[in-house]
């Protein structure tokens, strides 16, 4: 009895021995990317920002109003940021900003960004109308996806 135990363990065995190569083969295959995902390079990555008026302004009310923009870009890894980019644009009436169709271009490049990096795009629109001002505050996280990610900024 001892013998066929034996000999039926071993049938098992051989089984899950056969196994094993294609086993082993497939957790190096699938090692590879995700060692190459944590190491990978640092890419440039770009973001496009356009401003542009989001309504005609027409009304006299809004002549003279005007708005004023401040953009920061931050790297974000861990929690950790750094400012690698900001910008303050000159403020000028509502009614001098461009139609969406001629939208004001800044396109920034920022170098050595990481995979497990992403960037973070915070701007702040102050109005100003007869002394009196107004603050809003929006943002956008860039994932990291395409090469160039677009931004738009409705005034």
């Amino acid at each position: 009895m001892n013998f066929v135990l034996y000999f039926t363990n071993t049938s098992i065995m051989k089984k899950y021995l056969l196994w094993l190569p294609a086993v082993i083969v497939m957790g190096a295959a699938m090692c590879r990317p995700v060692k190459e995902a944590l190491t990978g390079k640092p890419v440039d990555k770009s973001i496009s920002i356009a401003v542009y008026k989001g309504t005609t302004y027409a009304s006299g009310i809004y002549d003279n109003t005007s708005a004023q923009l401040h953009v920061t870009i931050e790297k974000v890894k861990d929690g950790h940021r750094t400012q690698v980019w900001n910008k303050t644009f000159d403020a000028r009436l509502l009614k001098q900003y461009p139609s969406p169709g001629q939208a004001i271009l800044q396109t920034v490049t920022i170098p050595k960004v990481f995979c497990k990096e992403h960037l973070e795009v915070t701007y702040t629109i102050t109005y100003n109308s007869g002394g009196s001002e107004l603050q809003m505050q929006s943002g956008a996280v860039v994932p990291g996806n395409a090469a160039t990610d677009k931004l738009d900024i409705s005034i």
